[in-house]
């Protein structure tokens, strides 16, 4: 799949909901029914959204922490190489290599790589970029950024069925329900 264009003939339900507290509790049923393909939509965070929803821990502290390890390491390992081994000078009578003057650099690019790998560890986790998402075509999805408290889920949902989950949606309060055609 091209990541600059949207996964064709994918349909999506969505369903809004009054207020935060019911918005947690839709995710809550939603999760407990068995959807695994959902999302929640809030103008803001909402405290025990994750749990609410069963989302783990994200994966990007590793790709940090392995990213900051490994600029550290080969910062070390360059500064050495150059000092002691390729181009060794006698200063003073100081060892070849004293690790002690290469921390502020082994720092910053401990720093630089771990930066890196936040950036393009959320990118890589996140799917994006994704310049079009069928969510968009909705109307009444555009008060998300003020108002609005939404779920949605999507048709390549194992338990993805049109009216049945329409219906599902209904009884646990959803209201404005939309069935969403990726065109």
């Amino acid at each position: 799949m091209d990541l600059f264009s949207p996964k064709k003939g994918a349909d999506i339900i969505l369903a809004r909901f009054k207020d935060p507290a019911s918005l947690l509790h839709a995710a809550e049923k939603v999760r407990e029914t068995g959807y695994s393909k959902f999302d929640c939509h809030s103008p803001f965070p909402i405290h025990g959204m994750d749990q609410a929803m069963g989302l783990k821990r994200s994966p990007v502290g590793y790709v940090v922490g392995c990213m900051g390890a490994t600029g550290l390491v080969s910062a070390m390992v360059f500064m050495w190489w150059t000092s002691a081994v390729d181009y060794p000078l006698v200063i003073s009578g100081k060892p070849f290599f004293s690790w002690q003057a290469y921390i502020p650099v082994a720092f910053a690019i401990t720093i630089l790589l771990s930066a890196f790998g936040a950036v393009l560890g959320m990118l890589g986790f996140n799917k994006l970029p994704r310049l079009h998402h069928p969510l968009f075509n909705s109307e009444q999805f555009s008060a998300v950024s003020d108002n609005g408290f939404f779920v949605s889920i999507e048709g390549e949902d194992k338990k993805y069925d049109e009216a049945q989950t329409s219906k599902f949606l209904e009884s646990i309060g959803g209201t404005n329900i939309e069935v969403i055609k990726d065109l």
